[in-house]
Parts: structure tokens; C-alpha cells; sequence
């Protein structure tokens, strides 16, 4: 793991932190969920969900309040790398920019 890459997992998981809703999510979910934000399939694949509707209600529960601050038409990974003002790793190399929701890649180089 690059330098970079360790202070985008430390910063995907305070971020979490700060928002979490017990012990289990502030100890186990948050530093999960940043780790596995650093691969390269979207985050609910990679945390194992079927689709992001589940993710969604994963996030409400371990993490409500940051949930209600997440726009309906953003996906989760973008969305926590905005909030730290990063792109997450796999967005560098992502092939479905075209379909994803608001990608700041896009508006990044418009």
C-alpha cells in the first residue's frame, strides 16, 4: 500500500468514525469499510451487498447521519472520497465513468 493510499484509509476512516452509531461500527465496520474502499469494484460489491440499495441501508444503520448527508444520485465510494477531497483509487481506472452517477472526473476535466 502506497503512502497515499494510507492516508485515504486514515481518512475514509475517521470520517467514519466521527459518524459512527455504537462501538461496532466505530472499531470494526468504519476501518472495513475503508479498507475496502481502496479496491477497485464499486464499494458494495467489494463489502459483498447485492446491489446499493443494501449498502444504503448498511450505512443508515452503522452510520445515519453521514447516510443523510449522502445525495440520493451519488454512489457511496464517490461520495466518501469527496467528503475527505480525494478520488478514490479504482475512479483513476474506472471504465463505466460514462454511467456513473456525477463522476467529479468528468467535471474534473470539462
Amino acid at each position: 500500500m502506497t503512502t497515499e493510499h494510507i492516508k485515504m484509509y486514515e481518512d475514509i476512516k475517521n470520517l467514519l468514525v466521527s459518524y459512527a452509531s455504537d462501538e461496532q461500527a466505530k472499531y470494526v465496520l468504519a476501518p472495513l469499510v475503508a479498507s475496502t474502499s481502496l479496491k477497485m469494484n464499486h464499494l458494495y460489491q467489494d463489502l459483498g451487498f447485492k446491489n446499493r440499495v443494501e449498502m444504503g441501508k448498511f450505512m443508515m444503520t452503522h452510520f445515519p447521519e453521514l447516510a443523510k448527508q449522502k445525495p440520493k444520485d451519488k454512489l457511496w465510494k464517490k461520495f466518501l472520497y469527496e467528503c475527505i477531497n480525494s478520488i478514490a483509487p479504482a475512479c483513476l481506472t474506472c471504465d463505466d465513468q460514462e454511467t456513473c452517477f456525477r463522476c467529479i472526473l468528468s467535471e474534473a476535466s470539462a
